[in-house]
């Protein structure tokens, strides 16, 4: 099995290191391919790179989506799963690694991989890297060259097959998934399984905020998906609430108020947190507020403010009492 074979591409060879088995992989936008690779030079001392086990986890793309050597999915693409490779190529093909490479770095290192990437036209950007931050990979970006892959193919699996991460979305697949994990979220309510509901919640706002950051502030398209975003929110902060994650639920409320000060039910909820935490002025104003903006909560409001009233009353009792000897003279 170590016979060195072209592929029917400029500049590639490749070498079966061990066999794999079943049909060589249909890959389509969308499709995840879990592998490990190596990344070694071209020279006497075979040096390596980059080793994706030493992360001790496989490495994922998906097809069409990932930052990613476009190289990669053609020689990923000649392989069974269960095989090893190596593929040698030529410079045309390495010329970005170095790039590919310091982003793989950080998100190891837990980094943001765009940190410090200029909103600018793909050249403009080129000109922003004139250091990757790793020596070895500024000697590759300042001379280019052939480099060795090393590759183990686990596993393809096809767009259905597997729970797609938010960003590998396109935007009619976010603006599907939003109903239903809004629907999901819903269900595990009604099992009080508030943990897991408000995770389905703020999944369907990250959905709906990747796609409100390619729309103009306050127009149509933005105001639309804001529409979607604020029920999500209000329900993620009623989790937060039977959680008792009431600072959760103020900074998030706080928020939602500072583009739409006319929410009712986006005060009561924030009136219902900072009456939790002992701000009785602030919840007051609050729940104040919700009576003026929905007369048809006032009964709701009515018996808040009752409930914070006597609960705030049975502290400054318990307060008292806790602190009435402080400053009485010892007898004797």
């Amino acid at each position: 099995m170590e016979e060195t074979y072209l592929l029917n591409v400029e500049g590639v060879k490749k070498k079966i290191l061990h066999g794999g088995q079943g049909e060589l992989p249909k890959l389509q936008d969308g499709s995840k391919i879990t592998f490990h690779f190596q990344t070694l030079k071209d020279d006497f001392e075979r040096t390596v790179i980059d080793d994706s086990r030493e992360a001790g986890i496989p490495m994922e793309i998906i097809v069409g989506k990932m930052f990613k050597l476009e190289i990669w999915e053609t020689l990923l693409s000649s392989m069974r799963a269960g095989e090893v490779a190596e593929f040698w190529c030529d410079a045309i093909h390495t010329g970005m690694y170095a790039l590919v490479s310091r982003g793989m770095r950080r998100i190891a290192e837990g980094r943001d991989p765009l940190e410090g990437q200029k909103h600018r036209c793909g050249m403009g950007n080129m000109f922003d890297y004139h250091s990757t931050g790793y020596d070895d990979l500024d000697e590759l970006q300042r001379t280019p060259q052939p480099l060795i892959f090393i590759m183990e193919l686990f596993r393809v699996e096809e767009p259905s097959a597997y729970k797609r991460d938010t960003w590998a979305m396109s935007k009619e697949e976010k603006l599907a998934a939003v109903p239903v994990l809004h629907s999901e979220g819903n269900r595990l309510v009604l099992r009080k399984e508030f943990g897991q509901a408000a995770a389905k919640y703020q999944e369907a706002v990250i959905c709906l905020r990747n796609l409100q950051a390619k729309e103009k502030p306050w127009e149509d398209g933005w105001l639309k998906l804001e529409s979607l975003v604020t029920p999500l929110v209000l329900n993620y902060c009623q989790c937060q609430l039977e959680l008792g994650e009431y600072y959760e639920v103020l900074e998030h409320t706080t928020e939602l108020l500072q583009k739409h000060n006319d929410n009712a039910k986006a005060y009561f909820k924030r009136a219902k947190a900072h009456a939790a935490v002992w701000n009785e002025r602030e919840a007051r104003e609050d729940f104040l507020r919700v009576a003026h903006l929905d007369p048809s909560m006032a009964a709701a409001v009515k018996k808040e403010l009752k409930q914070l009233g006597e609960r705030m009353r049975k502290k400054h009792v318990e307060d008292r009492k806790r602190y009435q000897g402080l400053f009485q003279l010892p007898q004797g």
